[in-house]
Parts: structure tokens; C-alpha cells; sequence
């Protein structure tokens, strides 16, 4: 019976990972209806407003949900947001039993479904596949649990640990598999975030740009949220960044003339404040942020702990030791202050290697 759960809940994530450019701020949800052995119904949460996964999977269903054991990737809701609790359709279309991958971390729900399904004589089982879909959804999770987004950093390096020749010169350390790759980075992100000095240097559009077949069809592309880190209020009005929607928040401690200023305190060093930035994000229901950055402001965020994972792209070539490194720690002195990563996945993209990594801890 087990294998015969889990095949339905991998199907069930297989459907959610669908919706994983175009739902945010909802988390990605996949839903399957099984009868008799036999899938009778499948949906899963397209964008954010429309239906949830069990509404599309019910209407799949039809008639044939009832009596029928459903598979969902995420506690049903029980409260009304911008369509009605889920938790309710499922007790209304008389489904026999329910097997949920993990309890939603969102407050409003956090079990108020599951407990309504049960009081209603619906068998619920929980846990089922509950790491797959945790993963799924990273940044909701840590978001509603935490009060801040999932803070992932793309970096490009040599096969010597460098990311820029001293005079500035980055384009292009890497291949064009891994260049695209890093546009699919982009596409689940929500925010991108940046320093003054990659603006400065580099005048980037930080834009989503899908070519081949990864992006959904018919989907406009969802452009994320770009953030400038500017202490001193220096971004040009003519930057590429300014080229296209959404609005670019300019994070200062002053005034900016270009974009949308969001003025946060300074920190012990007179820069801005980091983990401020992160708390306006989360309140601005920002899941996912992709920092796209240099050094210094790599080695500010991966210093105060901000950091959640690392995606490092390694260039089969040699950049010589005057070149520039990942992440600019000057506090780090012995041996015994290192920062411990944990390598989570390494893989070929084209020429070059992806290692993703995560603090330890």
C-alpha cells in the first residue's frame, strides 16, 4: 500500500512543480484523485487567484470523487483568501480519505484543514513524501515560519575561485548552458537583489529571459522584483535596470532619485542594514531572493547569517591570483572561523559544474 501512496504523491509533485514560475506568493500544489485504484482526477495551483490544485482536481474528478482517496502536496486550506477553503470542497465532493505530503507552516491553516477534514469522518494520513515537498516550497515555508525569504546566491567562478578579474571584467566566466540555467534561477525567484557596485560596474537588467522549452506556454513571464543594495543613493536613472516592469526598490539610508526608494537603518558599520532588507521582503510576501552580487555584499549577507544556499558556477579556466574572490570576509582570520558548507548537489551545465551548497547549521 505504500509504494501504491507514494507512486500517487509523486505524481501529485510532479503537478505542483508545474506551477513553480507563476504561483508566488501561494506555494506550489499538486493534487491527484485516486478511485478504485485508478487516477479519476489531477490539478494542480497554476498562479496566485486562481483555483487551488484539489478544486482543479475535483472538477477533473467529477462525480468520481466520491468515495475516492486524494493526494495533496500541501494541508488543504481551511480559511478564505482570494477563493474559498479547499478543505470544504473536499468534505462537500465526499471524498473518502485524504493523505497530505506536509501540514501547511502558514498560521491561518497550520492544521485547522486537517482537523476539519477529520471532524467531517474523512480518514486523514499525514507525512507522506513530506521532504519533497518541503523543498518544493523553500521559500513559502521559511517565510511563514521565519518572517523572512529563503536567501539563495549565484555565483560564476573560475576553476581558481575567482569571479572578476581585478580591473572589474566578469563576461563571461561561464558557458551558455550554465548562462541559461541561471535564467531558470531567475524565473522561481521573486526578488533578485544586487549591490551599487555590480550596477556601477556591470549597468545589468537582471530580467528573466527564457529561451527553449522550460518556460510554461501561454504564461506571460513573471519578471522578479529587482533591488539595488545603495547606501549612499548612487543608482543611475539611465541603468538597464530601469527598462522594464516591475518597479526596482533602490534600499537606502537616504534619498534616491531613481526607482522606488525603501529607506532602512544603517548597520554597526554605516552600510545598510541587511537583515532589515530582509524583513521589508518578507513583509512585501517575498518568497524566494536571488542575490546576484558581488563580494562585498556576498561576504555582508553569508556574515550575518543571511545566506541559505549557494549556487556556484565553475569555469573550467584559470583567472590568476589577482583576481577577485566569491565573498569578501575580512573578519575571518584562523582556521577555526571558518564557515562550514554542506555540497547538496554537483552537476555538469554544459561545460561547466554547478555545486550547490548550504551553511551548515
Amino acid at each position: 500500500m505504500q509504494i501504491e501512496w507514494s507512486r500517487y504523491m509523486a505524481r501529485a509533485l510532479q503537478l505542483a512543480e508545474r506551477g513553480i514560475f507563476t504561483t508566488a506568493p501561494n506555494p506550489n500544489v499538486g493534487c491527484v484523485i485516486v478511485r478504485d485504484g485508478v487516477i479519476v482526477g489531477e490539478g494542480w495551483h497554476r498562479r496566485a487567484g486562481d483555483g487551488h490544485a484539489e478544486v482543479y482536481a475535483l472538477a477533473d474528478a467529477g462525480e468520481r470523487a466520491q468515495g475516492a482517496t486524494c493526494y495533496v502536496t500541501l494541508e488543504p486550506c481551511s480559511h478564505t483568501g482570494r477563493t474559498p477553503p479547499c478543505a470544504d470542497a473536499l468534505i462537500a465532493a465526499g471524498v473518502a480519505q485524504v493523505c497530505v505530503a506536509m501540514q501547511d507552516p502558514n498560521p491561518k491553516v497550520a492544521g485547522v484543514g486537517i482537523k476539519r477534514l477529520r471532524e467531517a469522518g474523512i480518514t486523514v494520513e499525514e507525512g507522506l513524501m513530506a521532504s519533497e515537498a518541503e523543498l518544493l516550497n523553500v521559500g513559502f515555508c521559511k517565510r511563514m515560519r521565519t518572517g523572512r525569504p529563503f536567501v539563495r546566491s549565484k555565483l560564476a567562478m573560475s576553476l581558481d575561485g575567482r569571479t572578476a578579474m581585478a580591473s572589474g571584467e566578469s563576461q563571461w566566466i561561464t558557458g551558455a548552458a550554465a548562462r541559461q540555467d541561471v535564467q531558470k534561477l531567475r524565473a522561481h525567484s521573486d526578488a533578485i537583489v544586487t549591490g551599487i557596485g555590480t550596477v556601477l560596474a556591470d549597468d545589468p537588467a537582471l530580467t528573466v529571459r527564457p529561451e527553449g522549452d522550460w518556460y510554461p506556454d501561454n504564461e506571460v513571464v513573471r519578471q522578479p522584483l529587482r533591488v539595488v543594495v545603495d547606501s549612499a543613493g548612487r543608482t543611475p536613472s539611465m541603468a538597464h535596470l530601469f527598462d522594464t516592469d516591475p518597479p526596482v526598490w533602490i534600499a537606502t539610508m537616504g534619498t534616491q532619485s531613481a526607482g522606488t526608494t525603501v529607506t532602512l537603518p544603517a548597520d554597526e558599520a554605516g552600510n545598510v542594514d541587511l537583515v532589515a532588507l530582509m524583513d521589508r521582503l518578507a513583509e512585501a510576501e517575498i518568497n524566494e531572493v536571488m542575490i546576484e552580487a558581488g563580494a562585498e555584499l556576498n561576504g555582508g549577507l553569508l556574515a550575518a547569517g543571511l545566506i541559505d544556499e549557494i549556487v556556484i558556477y565553475m569555469a573550467p579556466k584559470l583567472m590568476g591570483d589577482g583576481a577577485r574572490g566569491l565573498f569578501h570576509l575580512p573578519a575571518l582570520t584562523t582556521m577555526a572561523q571558518n564557515i562550514e558548507l554542506e555540497i547538496k548537489d554537483i552537476r555538469a551545465v554544459g561545460k561547466d559544474w554547478r555545486i550547490t551548497v548550504r551553511p551548515k547549521g
